[in-house]
């Protein structure tokens, strides 16, 4: 007998468009039930009524699960708010009030008997939370999960759909924890993984046409990476390595930077030997394009990221970042975030429509997304991978079942 059947209750919370939903869906092939779902962001909840004919409650802090009557859950999902914990982010942690918004979840808990608590907890969020804070972050949370009577990972499983065979390098942090009266042994759990580059970023592609032709990049943009194209031919192909970015910016000059931090040091230090070893080539270039007058700070900064994997800027995936325009293989694409950083498909000169961008979190080609293509981006860029929680879920599950757990 399993610890849970497969018409369990769930509820979803920081539901977002529902990727945990889709998850314990595709796990319980559809017999489970979501009791609620809270999400705050209006746009989010209007794409959640669409998918699932159901309005999420609001603000998780005015949830009295017992004062509503909403009964007790068998399973809690939550990707609770990240951008505190985030590297991308200011890092305040619990000092940020969205950093708080765990503990909404443990008071939720909390409600009920101990007998009565949720069976599983299954919480998602930032790499960058297990580290956070020299670790104290983590150890709150833990001792906190633990207090409430559950059973928890010792850390945080770090996976991406790259482990699963799902085309986009993104780690997150997935927390699991078990009612203490159901299993209280050492949780020495892990999933299998795929090595990265395994998989291909054409598998999640449409077919060219009218729709993907409106993802065509402007003659600017195609400007700047034909900038980029050529430099990159002018180092030899077995050099191509490079493994720092390059900045445009540092060719050609001379001045001191040894009060600069040791990392800045060594970028400048290589940029300036690239110049001297490909000067004329180089200086060329810098003319033809007019870089220094023509392009942005960050249009003027690069990172080739393909090694000697491909020939061409156009043959990777390309992004265009606050830290400069980006080349990968075109095997995984980079993580989709909650910003305007969309992959480019370098052979078709073009973004990666909503479309292959929901695919890229493994949400069902049935799944209505919002009209506005800017705010499906955002709103999957803060969504849970679907597979990645399917994945870790059943296995966490099957991995309890192993166990000598008490099921009553």
């Amino acid at each position: 007998m399993s610890v849970i059947n497969k018409d369990f209750t769930y509820i979803d919370l920081f539901a977002g468009i529902g990727g945990f939903r889709q998850a314990m869906m595709k796990y319980s092939d559809g017999e489970a039930t979501c009791l609620y779902s809270s999400e705050i962001n209006e746009q989010a909840v209007n794409t959640y009524k669409v998918n699932y004919n159901e309005v999420p409650l609001g603000d998780i802090k005015k949830i009295d699960p017992l004062k509503m009557n909403l009964d007790s859950p068998d399973v809690v999902c939550g990707g609770f708010p990240c951008q505190t914990f985030s590297k991308g982010g200011n890092q305040a942690g619990f000092k940020d009030s969205r950093g708080t918004l765990f503990r909404e979840i443990i008071r939720i808990i909390n409600c009920y008997d101990f007998k009565n608590k949720p069976k599983i907890l299954i919480l998602e969020n930032v790499q960058n939370l297990v580290n956070h804070d020299n670790g104290e972050t983590w150890k709150t949370i833990r001792h906190e999960i633990s207090e409430s009577g559950y059973n928890v990972i010792e850390r945080p499983l770090i996976v991406a759909p790259k482990d699963f065979g799902i085309p986009q390098l993104r780690n997150r942090a997935i927390i699991l924890a078990v009612r203490k009266d159901i299993y209280n042994g050492k949780i020495n759990f892990d999933i299998p993984r795929r090595r990265t580059g395994n998989c291909s970023i054409t598998s999640i592609l449409e077919n060219e046409s009218k729709e993907t032709n409106k993802y065509k990049l402007n003659k600017n943009l195609l400007k700047i990476l034909d900038c980029w194209d050529e430099f990159i031919h002018i180092i030899p192909k077995e050099k191509r390595i490079i493994g720092y970015p390059i900045w445009s910016d540092e060719f050609g000059q001379t001045y001191d930077y040894s009060d600069f931090p040791k990392w800045k040091q060594e970028i400048i230090r290589k940029n300036r030997k690239l110049f001297m070893t490909y000067k004329n080539e180089i200086t060329k270039r810098l003319k033809k394009w007019k870089i220094r007058d023509t392009f942005t700070n960050t249009d003027r900064k690069f990172e080739w990221q393909a090694g000697k994997d491909i020939e061409s800027v156009y043959d990777g995936i390309i992004q265009f970042r606050t830290s400069g325009i980006r080349v990968k293989r075109p095997t995984e694409s980079p993580a989709l975030v909650a910003m305007d950083h969309r992959p480019i498909y370098g052979p078709q000169k073009r973004y990666i429509t909503a479309r292959e961008a929901a695919r890229l979190q493994s949400f069902p080609d049935n799944f209505v997304l919002n009209k506005d293509p800017k705010e499906s981006f955002k709103q999957l860029g803060n969504a849970v991978n679907v597979n990645v929680i399917y994945n870790v879920f059943k296995l966490f599950i099957e991995y309890l079942d192993s166990k000598e757990v008490n099921n009553e």
